[in-house]
């Protein structure tokens, strides 16, 4: 393992006795072989072919959706030239004809990469086979299968286990604060649904983008081989290299709050909307607003507020939460 900041490792972890409470932090964490005992990774350990076929195995015979990219992108996963495209084309295969592919050295020169594919759907006979953790917090869990690949600094709302099943991928983490270092492209138009670092990590020019040589220093760098876990706390950006030719991953996503308050990233671009184009003043103001209303609020910041009338800066459930959606709907479409 390299790394610029200091990451920590754990040994000696099962997934039987992993805990919410151990994936609960702030700070990323690793664990050395912590999915040892899947058969999936046992097979992996043996050869690429022994892998693919024990996933194979597991296969409920629904279409996939695959990227490819040629050997220009040199296993980059991004936008075109001129960014009004991307540099890659989504194709629909079996999965048993995409890993056809992925074995055939013909195929070697295309980048050739599967994205976030559920389990319970697209394999559902995997969770038999290799037992998950972590159910007691519904997560939402995927597979992700290819060759060599990059994929840009990118960030996810919700809190994320990374299990390596084969081959070998390097993950580079970023704090949430150096977004501002990190020249984060569109919030729309994405590669892949999320707004991803416009740098290319493998080759940086920092000419064009000077403030990433403080964003690396802040950086974590580490290498996963097949069993070993990454933790990735909520909003810390990470870019990911596949390296090996063949590479497997699986990942749970789950979020610490419920499903009906909503995402953040939706009221971030509402923001944009409503705050984004004021005058500088103004958009003070309002940040003074958001840091009193939400960013610095405390247990007794509305206590001189009687409980049955605090409304949004009370508790919210559900029935709260429906109420403040279909106010804002109904104000939004005026």
């Amino acid at each position: 393992m390299t790394q610029k900041s200091a990451i920590r490792e754990i040994t000696g972890t099962t997934l039987a006795s992993l805990t919410p409470a151990d994936v609960a932090g702030d700070r990323p964490v690793v664990w050395r072989n912590l999915a040892n005992d899947w058969p999936v990774i046992q097979q992996a350990r043996e050869s690429d072919a022994d892998f693919i076929a024990t996933l194979c195995s597991y296969d409920a015979g629904l279409p996939i959706t695959l990227y490819r990219a040629d050997a220009s992108a040199d296993g980059r996963i991004f936008y075109n030239d001129d960014m009004t495209g991307f540099n890659f084309s989504p194709e629909h295969a079996s999965f048993a004809e995409f890993t056809a592919q992925l074995l055939n050295p013909k195929e070697a020169n295309d980048t050739l990469y599967m994205g976030s594919t559920m389990l319970s759907r697209w394999f559902p006979a995997f969770s038999q086979a290799n037992p998950l953790p972590l159910a007691s917090l519904h997560p939402l869990v995927s597979l992700w299968v290819g060759n060599q690949s990059h994929v840009a600094a990118h960030f996810d709302f919700p809190d994320n286990l990374a299990i390596v099943i084969a081959g070998r991928r390097r993950f580079t983490l970023f704090p949430p604060e150096q977004v501002s270092n990190l020249y984060i492209g569109p919030l729309e138009f994405t590669p892949a649904g999320q707004p991803i670092s416009l740098v290319d990590a493998r080759n940086p020019d920092f000419t064009r983008f000077p403030r990433y040589k403080t964003a690396l220093e802040h950086a974590i760098t580490v290498e996963l081989e097949p069993g070993d876990a990454l933790y990735i706390p909520s909003m810390w950006w990470h870019q990911v290299e596949s390296l090996a030719p063949v590479n497997g991953l699986v990942n749970f996503w789950w979020r610490s709050t419920p499903h009906f308050l909503g995402n953040p990233f939706d009221a971030l671009r509402h923001c944009l909307l409503s705050v984004g184009q004021l005058p500088a003043h103004q958009r003070l103001a309002w940040q003074a607003m958001f840091e009193h209303f939400v960013f610095n609020r405390a247990d007794d910041t509305f206590a001189h507020i009687p409980e049955h009338n605090r409304g949004a800066v009370g508790e919210i459930d559900e029935t709260t939460a429906r109420r403040l959606r279909a106010d804002l709907l109904n104000k939004f479409n005026r």
